[in-house]
C-alpha cells in the first residue's frame, strides 16, 4: 500500500483521480508484488486518461497487462522493430498483430503513433504524401481521445501505412543533403539568390538576374559552383 501511495504521489494522482477503493483493489490484484502493482497502475492511468481511475479501470488494466513486456527491456524493442519491419514489408496482418501485442501489454499509444509519423516520411514519403497527414492526425487523435477508443485510430493508420506503396526517396535525399552540408558547411550563397534590401547590395549584384515568378530557373543555378552536380532525386 505504501508503494502504491508513493507511486500515486509521483504520478500526481490525488484522491479524486485515484479513489481509495481503487487503491484497495489494486493492492489485492497485485498480490503484494510491487512491480505488478506499479505496472498495473501505470496502465490504468493511461486507460483512464483524464477521467478518474475507477475499480473497473483497475480491473481492466490488471487483465490487460501481459507478462514478458518491459518498456525498457529487449522484448519492447523486438516488438516495435517487428512492427516497423512488417509495415515496411507491406504485411498488414503482421503489422496489426504486433500493434495489438504492444497495446495489450500496456505500451504508450503515443509512442506507437510517433513511430508511425516517422515511418510515413521515412518509408513512404513521395510515394503517398498524404500518409504523413494521416499519421499526424492519428497522433493528435491519440492525444485527445486516449485509450481505449484511440485504438481505432492506431489500427486504421497502421493498416494504411502497411498497405501503402513504399519509397525511400525522401530518406535517401535527406541523407545526401546532410552529407553535402557536412562536407561543405560554409559555401557562400550564389550572389543572384541573395536578398538585396539596400541599394549598395543591389549595386554589388545581390539578386541579379532573379525574377519573382513561378518555376523560375536562374541562369547561374541555385547551388554554389562546388555543388552544381549534386543530384538528390
Amino acid at each position: 500500500m505504501a508503494i502504491i501511495a508513493s507511486a500515486a504521489k509521483e504520478l500526481k494522482l490525488n484522491s479524486k483521480k485515484l479513489p481509495a477503493k481503487s487503491i484497495d483493489l489494486l493492492a489485492e490484484l497485485s498480490g503484494g508484488d510491487a512491480r505488478v502493482a506499479l505496472g498495473t497502475l501505470e496502465l490504468a492511468t493511461q486507460l483512464a486518461d483524464t477521467k478518474p481511475i475507477t475499480p473497473q479501470v483497475i480491473e481492466t488494466a490488471a487483465q490487460t497487462r501481459l507478462p514478458g513486456y518491459d518498456k525498457k527491456g529487449e522484448n519492447h524493442y523486438n516488438i516495435i522493430s517487428a512492427f516497423i519491419k512488417s509495415m515496411r514489408g507491406s504485411n498488414a496482418n503482421a503489422t496489426l498483430y504486433y500493434l495489438a501485442r504492444m497495446l495489450q501489454a500496456g505500451e504508450d499509444p503515443k509512442f506507437v503513433a510517433r513511430r508511425m509519423v516517422i515511418f510515413a516520411s521515412e518509408d513512404i514519403g513521395l510515394a503517398a504524401p498524404a500518409a504523413l497527414n494521416l499519421a499526424v492526425s492519428t497522433f493528435l487523435a491519440v492525444e485527445r481521445i486516449g485509450m481505449q477508443e484511440c485504438q481505432y485510430n492506431l489500427f486504421h493508420c497502421a493498416a494504411v501505412l502497411a498497405k501503402a506503396q513504399k519509397s525511400r526517396e525522401v530518406a535517401d535525399a535527406m541523407a545526401g543533403a546532410l552529407t553535402a552540408a557536412k562536407q561543405y558547411p560554409d559555401l557562400p550563397v550564389p550572389i543572384g539568390l541573395r536578398n538585396a534590401p539596400t541599394r549598395l547590395m543591389k549595386d554589388l549584384g545581390y539578386g541579379k538576374g532573379y525574377k519573382w515568378q513561378a518555376d523560375f530557373k536562374h541562369e547561374d543555378g541555385f547551388l554554389p559552383p562546388e555543388l552544381q552536380d549534386l543530384e538528390l532525386f
